[in-house]
């Protein structure tokens, strides 16, 4: 039987479960595997496991249950070990970076920061601060339209102004919350958003930096900011003792609901 880990966190935790049900259907019971100072959060891993809602709720549950009374380092959903052997061993083995991520993350959450363009509002402003695109969109005005080529350039023009102020946009998005985090964690290009960001916030300065988003909002109207947490810390955990199942969901949006 495999073994399913939800997350590490110390042997001395002051809340480890009792009778708490994790993924699968029935849930899987929650047990506690302890290696010198570090225990893994697990259960027997479910066959066919996969990132519906009411599975990653009960990821999200086993965690925040744990993490109510101390730190915990989360595994992404849908990690999976071979058995408890392998996990006891990855925890004797990465002891070290185990113990100084629980004390690095101690008292802190994860927000994610995903944004986009308001479209027609990120076009106004390409127009406005480009004059060779103004000039050809009036030419082709006046035109009637312009011809296929001319349309045609058009379109690539407003096309590669757009994507260098998405990476600039982003970068400015990304500097203005720095500062009210403890650390960041960029994440994949290829996620459809020009900015995906993980930020790193002590709990106690929580308020500070929801303040610096609404400042980003207010400062920067043409774009769409959503803003996911608190999370636990997902993208400051890895590497972790087990791989995620080809079924799995990464990061910080494994929150649900």
């Amino acid at each position: 039987m495999s073994t399913y880990v939800y997350g590490i966190t110390a042997a001395s935790h002051p809340l480890l479960p009792e009778g708490m049900g994790g993924v699968g259907d029935p849930p899987r019971p929650v047990r506690i595997l302890r290696e010198g100072e570090l225990a893994a959060v697990v259960s027997d891993a479910p066959e066919g496991l996969r990132p519906k809602r009411r599975e990653l709720l009960a990821h999200q549950n086993v965690l925040s249950e744990i993490g109510a009374a101390g730190c915990v380092l989360p595994m992404r959903f849908g990690s999976v070990a071979p058995d408890d052997d392998a996990v006891t061993g990855v925890l004797a083995e990465r002891a070290e970076h185990y113990g100084e991520r629980l004390r690095a993350l101690d008292g802190r959450v994860e927000y994610n920061v995903k944004a986009n363009h308001v479209e027609e509002a990120v076009l106004h402003h390409v127009m406005a601060g480009n004059p060779e695109i103004r000039a050809l969109a009036e030419a082709n005005r006046q035109a009637g339209g312009g011809s296929y080529d001319d349309k045609i350039r058009l379109g690539e023009m407003v096309a590669a102004a757009v994507k260098d102020r998405e990476a600039e946009d982003g970068a400015v998005l990304e500097r203005a919350l720095a500062p009210a985090a403890d650390a960041v964690s960029v994440g994949p290009e290829s996620t459809g958003w020009l900015a995906n960001v993980s930020y790193l916030v002590k709990r106690e300065t929580a308020e500070d930096f929801l303040a610096a988003v609404e400042q980003v909002r207010k400062d920067m109207p043409h774009l769409e900011v959503r803003l996911n947490g608190p999370l636990p810390p997902y993208s400051f955990v890895e590497p972790g003792p087990a791989e995620p199942a080809g079924a799995a969901t990464g990061g910080a949006d494994t929150e649900v609901g």
